[in-house]
């Protein structure tokens, strides 16, 4: 037997609780693992409280992440005793996912644990970090350089936000973190921001085209966010965008794109390549400082799980949440 969180649906709605399961009750897979870490973010934050349509089967096990070691595997890539990190692939949502003591699934999914990191330093990092990673590298791929100036990020207290910032100081950029906490601006500088903006200058619609600013943007917000960081990035400059946590719109024009040439940089993680998921983590490995990850991770029990998750739908969350099944 095993714990695990449970959404189920029902005519009377969604009910989410902490149950034991057997093992027969895991999904297919070919690969099963014991779970070590798993965590929370705004995607766990919806499926847990019903506040998006996120799980597409149930009952569901939510969780997009998790570390944890191997204990039986038809797959060649692993083998019993071999420590694994899964982000994304629709885990949560469409098949079982961290947020429980046991794990099984496709071997495709996964990817080593980087020698660097702990299992719980993983999971300070999880799907939030290695997305950070995915723009970091979409910003730099396109040539983006700490020469050019200033580079942006949005939400910047957020799993997203935080870890771009190390990233990106780590690699000499100036950076400017844009946050509604600007009480936080302390963690933030902690982690590499050179200053911090309130997030209210740039939420409202503003012009088509505004004073150019930014070589570079890691956006997490969407809506007018990005909107905005769009008409503010300089000629030639690019816009990593992953995230919606302020709107799923982009009340934009077609200027930035047609008079200054800025490139509109879309970010996956879910469904991201094998290839492109461990050049992310590489980027981890070499560049985010893991003393970094002590201010960006909070550690919580799994029985702790629902109640957090309602944080996320409130604002009130700081950097990440690292979810200790066994605890």
């Amino acid at each position: 037997m095993f714990s695990a969180i449970v959404i189920d649906k029902s005519d009377d709605g969604q009910t989410v609780t902490m149950q034991q399961l057997d093992e027969s009750a895991l999904p297919e897979g070919d690969v099963t693992i014991d779970v070590a870490f798993s965590t929370l973010n705004f995607k766990d934050g919806l499926a847990i409280t019903g506040a998006s349509p996120v799980v597409r089967k149930f009952p569901m096990v939510p969780g997009i992440d998790l570390v944890g070691t191997v204990t039986e595997s038809s797959h060649a890539d692993w083998k019993a005793g071999d420590t694994v990190v899964l982000n994304g692939w629709g885990v949560g949502e469409t098949h079982w996912g961290g947020l429980a003591q046991k794990a099984r699934l496709k071997g495709d999914w996964l990817v080593p644990l980087p020698s660097a990191f702990a299992p719980a330093q993983a999971m300070a990092i999880g799907t939030a970090g290695y997305t950070a990673a995915l723009c970091v590298d979409a910003l730099v791929d396109f040539g983006v350089t700490p020469e050019q100036g200033e580079v942006l990020v949005t939400g910047a207290t957020g799993g997203v936000g935080s870890v771009a910032i190390a990233l990106l100081k780590a690699l000499g950029f100036t950076v400017v973190a844009l946050t509604g906490k600007t009480s936080e601006e302390g963690y933030l500088k902690g982690l590499g921001a050179d200053a911090v903006m309130d997030r209210a200058e740039m939420s409202e619609k503003g012009k088509p085209l505004q004073k150019e600013r930014w070589a570079g943007v890691v956006d997490a917000a969407g809506s007018f966010t990005l909107a905005n960081a769009l008409a503010q990035t300089k000629y030639g400059g690019a816009v990593a965008a992953c995230g919606l946590a302020q709107g799923a719109d982009l009340p934009a024009t077609v200027m930035p794109f047609i008079l200054r040439g800025v490139s509109l940089l879309g970010i996956d993680s879910v469904m991201a390549p094998k290839t492109k998921r461990l050049k992310a983590w590489d980027r981890l490995a070499r560049d985010l400082d893991p003393d970094k990850l002590e201010a960006i991770g909070t550690k919580i029990g799994l029985g702790e799980a629902i109640e957090t998750a309602k944080k996320f739908m409130s604002g009130e969350v700081k950097g990440r949440y690292i979810v200790d099944v066994n605890a």
